[in-house]
């Protein structure tokens, strides 16, 4: 006869039980690994990102890690889970500058969800790469508050904030990564060269205004055929008196125009001075003449998975050329549910493109057109306030799976008109259309 005994089989449960326990904890930790982006490698680049700067960097510098073997992904930082700042995880931060010194919209929630913790993030070691602008007073202002709230909460950086004044500096950088990858063989981070476009026309759109002059500039590659490019898309211009500085354009025309059009103003400075690009552009260079340009992917202003929504556009000035290449690849394909919303000074000189936006409204290829025209005195005085005058509209075409669309200047119209979208729909759907692709700005 065999005699059990009791203890024996109780001790024998309590481990089975600890053991399936431990399992448990295995699997329940495997599974909110895999909800973060940092699952698919050792390192995480987490880009904020507002023009498309960042994230290129970003890819690269992914590229670089996974060529010396490390297992390496780059996400925007708005896809970040809760939780991955403090799982542990390795993550190189590339983090744009927007206006005076704010988050990009693509980092807005995720800055706000890290001011308002005070978890610890001791097990976080990380990196910051600062992207930004001396010329503003709070240069870098985004990538500093980040590498200074990452420290206050314990996190341990692998080096010192690196700091990069419109695109100098990126090579320490690279150094730093060299060494954390444990090789010189990095990938080629060179952005494609600048190419001599010739200028085929150039028109003065607003004879008579009250602003600075603004010409309609059509030009095409002096050797070759056109590069690809996409509605949203912005080009680099490296004027001859300052070709260190690249400046940054919206293109207004979508390749199947058969030339690459920009609307640009001319700057004027204080003492009466032209701006490097923009005199170059519209008074320096003859027609005929050559520019050197490059075409730039903006992924962010892109329609991609907005392409079959209906679509509100809003802008004011010069914005309108990113408006009007959506428009006219919007046409091209047959996508009727449009609405535009546009302020300028007066609608006698400043009403760009206002002709061929009319003929569109009349042919029934824009739903819906709106215009606020300051100096004017008649109906909403600047586009923000045709935004609140059309709240309602907007809150129905939001409720069908609009998205939002934003061109133009970054002081007075972007902010205001952030302001009239939170309250006709209410600031959390704001959020949630700028967390889901739903509201896209390209605003400078």
């Amino acid at each position: 006869m065999i005699t059990v005994d009791p203890g024996r089989i109780a001790a024998a449960a309590m481990l089975l039980c600890a053991y399936a326990g431990m399992c448990a904890a295995i699997v329940r930790s495997v599974r909110a690994r895999v909800k973060t982006p940092a699952a698919g490698g050792d390192w995480l680049v987490a880009y904020a990102s507002q023009t498309g700067t960042g994230e290129y960097l970003a890819e690269q510098t992914a590229a670089t890690l996974r060529a010396a073997g490390l297992a390496a992904s780059s996400a925007s930082i708005d896809t970040l889970g809760a939780d991955v700042l403090g799982s542990g995880c390795r993550i190189l931060f590339i983090a744009s500058t927007y206006g005076e010194g704010d988050a990009p919209d693509s980092a807005a929630r995720f800055a706000s969800r890290l001011a308002a913790s005070d978890a610890s993030l001791a097990e976080l070691h990380y990196a910051v790469l600062a992207l930004g602008d001396s010329t503003y007073a709070n240069y870098c202002g985004f990538g500093r508050w980040l590498d200074d709230t990452l420290q206050a909460r314990g996190a341990q950086p692998l080096f010192a904030r690196i700091d990069v004044d419109r695109g100098v500096g990126v090579d320490a950088w690279q150094h730093q990564l060299s060494h954390l990858a444990g090789t010189s063989d990095a990938p080629d981070w060179s952005a494609p060269i600048f190419q001599p476009w010739r200028i085929d026309s150039r028109q003065l759109l607003n004879r008579g205004s009250a602003g600075a002059p603004v010409y309609l500039i059509s030009l095409a590659p002096a050797d070759g055929p056109l590069p690809p490019w996409e509605a949203g898309d912005l080009v680099q211009v490296s004027p001859p008196s300052d070709p260190g500085q690249p400046r940054e354009y919206s293109i207004a025309s979508v390749p199947g125009d058969g030339r690459l059009e920009l609307l640009v103003r001319l700057h004027l400075h204080d003492d009466g001075s032209r701006g490097a690009a923009s005199g170059w552009l519209c008074e320096g260079a003859d027609n005929g003449g050559t520019v050197a340009l490059r075409v730039r992917q903006h992924s962010r202003f892109r329609l991609g998975a907005n392409a079959g929504r209906p679509l509100i556009l809003i802008g004011n000035g010069t914005g309108i050329a990113g408006l009007r290449a959506h428009l006219r690849a919007r046409v091209a394909a047959g996508e009727k549910r449009n609405w535009l919303l546009f302020g300028e000074r007066n609608a006698a000189t400043d009403n760009f493109f206002g002709a061929e936006i009319g003929r569109w409204h009349r042919d029934g290829l824009i739903e819906q057109a709106d215009f606020a025209f300051s100096r004017d005195g008649a109906g909403p005085r600047y586009v923000q306030d045709a935004v609140t005058l059309r709240a309602s509209q907007i809150r129905a075409w939001v409720e069908l799976g609009a998205a939002i669309y934003v061109c133009g200047s970054l002081q007075g119209m972007a902010a205001g008109v952030n302001a009239a979208l939170g309250a006709a729909i209410g600031a959390g759907q704001l959020d949630a259309l700028a967390a889901d692709g739903r509201y896209q700005r390209d605003v400078y």
